[in-house]
């Protein structure tokens, strides 16, 4: 194995964790608009968020644990839970942090959702909507790839479909179409 396959698995699973958050922020969006998505009954749309979700909490533990061996990244334990005190870039490593903490307690939560109730559950899973710009901006300001272009591509993709998703569900229904959340 070469001496930069940590930094390389590492950027590789950071990418992959953005993209899958991307997709499990659009699925969240889309499940909530109070519509069905075209073709998709909604519990399939509800299972698909589930577990891109979880896929990309995998990847991003994958991202943090490899960074934590890199001798490149030199992160510390410490600077994955508290943010903005890394010795590199701190304030987009921090974003990444903030980005890490705020999944931790999405999946507590989540685990723990029968014990705390729909309304609690739903009021904490709002910071998903805080996560993820966090990650966005902690891969754009920090990541070594955030100026090639096919990141920059990547990275419009999937401010397009967030925001896609968010105009969708914020947009008007007709009164015959509309379904309960």
């Amino acid at each position: 194995m070469s001496e930069t396959a940590l930094w390389d698995f590492a950027r590789g699973s950071g990418v992959v964790a953005l993209v899958l958050l991307t997709m499990s922020v659009f699925l969240g969006v889309v499940t909530r608009s109070g519509r069905p998505a075209p073709g998709l009954p909604r519990f399939a749309v509800v299972a698909v968020h589930r577990n891109v979700s979880l896929v990309a909490t995998v990847f991003l533990a994958l991202h943090v644990i490899l960074l934590l061996f890199d001798p490149y990244a030199q992160l510390r334990l410490f600077d994955i839970v508290l943010p903005f005190v890394g010795d590199y870039r701190p304030f987009w490593q921090g974003l990444g942090t903030v980005a890490f903490d705020l999944l931790i307690a999405l999946v507590v939560t989540s685990l723990l959702r029968h014990r705390l109730g729909a309304r609690s559950w739903r009021a904490i899973h709002w910071a998903a909507y805080a996560l993820w710009p966090s990650a966005l901006l902690h891969a754009l300001g920090t990541g070594t790839d955030s100026g090639a272009p096919w990141f920059i591509a990547l990275a419009v993709i999937c401010v397009a479909a967030v925001l896609g998703a968010l105009g969708w569900r914020l947009a008007k229904v007709p009164a015959r179409q509309k379904v309960s959340a």
